[in-house]
């Protein structure tokens, strides 16, 4: 707590003042100013390195006002020119290249395209891998530019909408279960081979089953029987037949059954 004390003096005399003994100096002064200056210093130099490399990275990495680098901003979406690499997976919408150009996708294990409902679950699965193509969902299909379906799989069938199956195998086409199909011919000049080697071979048909051979022969060969049933109209065959003994005669016959119920062994 400051004391002041006045002292009241008649007029005509004068009254010397003490002298101050204690003087105060405002301000920093000493090493304590020689460090703010430096910390100062050390603030401005930050300052500026950091401009400079915010400008260089800038400018290393093609930054503007509509994109970075290759990568573009559109109204669009994003396009991005060039090779791309992703470390980490890429969700989008949708994907598709330039107009003169294909679009690839290349990885060095394989390349998985998952499709996703609204709850996050995969509701399908493309991955392609180095040694196999795997495709997971309920129903694959092939359409053609017009949008004919062209190749269709599920859990119950195989269904091919071309025109024209070819099997160009030189062991043919093995199925497990049966075929069922408007017409089974052979190449030009080749011959068509049916054959079942541990079971029987059943054809059958509503409407009636026609067997031809333009230029050759029809061979039936079986271990035990050959049978053919019929339960509506009538047999009819034209067979070849040839002696072991003496292949040089040859006997044609011709059999029509119409009993009902025939049975031709």
């Amino acid at each position: 707590m400051v004391r002041e004390q006045y002292t009241t003096t008649p007029p005509g005399t004068t009254l010397e003042r003490p002298e101050n003994q204690y003087v105060y100096k405002i301000g920093i002064y000493g090493w304590r100013k020689r460090c703010l200056y430096l910390f100062v210093l050390l603030l401005l130099i930050i300052l500026l390195v950091n401009l400079a490399l915010t400008i260089w990275i800038l400018k290393v990495m093609w930054f503007s006002s509509t994109g970075m680098g290759h990568l573009r901003v559109t109204k669009d979406g994003l396009r991005l020119e060039g090779e791309s690499e992703f470390l980490y997976p890429l969700y989008a919408k949708e994907i598709h290249s330039r107009v003169d150009s294909s679009l690839l996708l290349q990885s060095t294990h394989n390349v998985t395209v998952n499709a996703r409902n609204s709850d996050g679950e995969v509701t399908g699965r493309l991955n392609v891998g180095p040694k196999m193509v795997e495709v997971h969902g309920q129903q694959f299909q092939i359409n053609s530019i017009g949008g004919k379906p062209l190749f269709t799989v599920d859990e119950n069938e195989v269904v091919v909408g071309t025109d024209k199956l070819r099997v160009t195998g030189p062991e043919g086409a093995l199925f497990e279960h049966s075929v069922e199909t408007p017409l089974i011919k052979a190449e030009a000049f080749k011959q068509l081979r049916l054959e079942s080697p541990t079971r029987c071979l059943s054809i059958d048909a509503p409407r009636g089953v026609h067997i031809k051979a333009q230029a050759g022969n029809i061979e039936a060969l079986s271990q035990m029987d050959i049978k053919l049933h019929r339960s509506d109209g009538m047999v009819s065959a034209t067979f070849l037949l040839m002696s072991l003994s003496s292949p040089s005669v040859k006997m044609e016959i011709c059999v029509c059954l119409c009993s009902p119920h025939s049975c031709l062994s």
